[in-house]
């Protein structure tokens, strides 16, 4: 088997089925570890998989920058959002995290709907200045410029101060073995801090991101309360989060 062969066989089957274990993958083609390693050392250097020990997962495409994001999987977001906005119940504090499917949950927001949202995200902030009845808390602090939302040590100083009903949790990958993961360190331990200051969590799982990885992990599958989707649950990758527990939340 050729080069480009082997790295065709190994996206497909990241595609297919999840992940790769790179000795399962050497033994079945009669292939080296090494070979096999290798190749999924550069698809990795590519942006193209998830090395795990052992193997890889496939990479979520939403790990792009901010402006990238924009145009990625429009239709699923809405429709994670409007499913999402029925969690952020009148009367309510809630948290919404930075991204492009929690601004598509700040422009759903019923426009006679009386809550408070705080939130790290300038973007979502903004959007939020434009509703008549929902009060707006920002959190300051460094600003993320991939994902232009505020991180470190100000930010959970702010967020200490802050006891919400609900966050809403924005990441890259929801993963049956990685768990929920984001491509940074320090915006992974923003999320898990806003998660600690709030009473549910509910994440923000649109299609391209389920069966998905990145490179850190922000919390375990079984610390959320839901994930939104607009996944069908007949779906392979949904079938292997169920199968592990994962509480899905069909997005409509």
């Amino acid at each position: 088997m050729l080069p480009a062969q082997r790295r065709d066989e190994l996206l497909r089957k990241l595609q297919t089925e999840g992940r790769v274990v790179a000795k399962d993958f050497a033994a079945r083609h009669g292939l080296s570890e090494d070979s096999v390693r290798r190749d999924l050392r550069e698809l990795a250097a590519a942006g193209l998989a998830q090395r795990v020990y052992g193997g890889a997962l496939p990479v979520s495409p939403a790990v792009v920058d901010y402006a990238g994001r924009q145009t990625v999987a429009v239709e699923n977001k809405d429709r994670v959002a409007r499913t999402a906005v029925g969690l952020v119940r009148p009367g309510c504090t809630a948290i919404l995290d930075g991204g492009t499917t929690a601004l598509a949950v700040a422009r759903a927001l019923p426009p006679d709907l009386r809550a408070t949202i705080v939130t790290h995200s300038p973007t979502v902030a903004a959007a939020l200045a434009e509703h008549p009845t929902v009060e707006v808390l920002v959190l300051g602090g460094r600003l993320f410029k991939h994902s232009v939302v505020t991180s470190g040590s100000i930010t959970a100083e702010a967020a200490a101060g802050i006891w919400a009903d609900v966050f809403l949790l924005g990441v890259t990958g929801v993963h049956p073995e990685a768990g929920l993961t984001t491509g940074d360190p320090e915006e992974a331990a923003m999320k898990r801090t806003l998660a600690g200051r709030a009473g549910d969590t509910y994440v923000l799982a649109s299609a391209e991101k389920i069966g998905a990885a990145s490179a850190f992990r922000v919390l375990p599958l079984d610390h959320v309360t839901g994930i939104v989707t607009d996944v069908p649950f007949d779906d392979p990758a949904a079938r292997a989060l169920l199968d592990v527990g994962a509480p899905l939340v069909p997005a409509t």
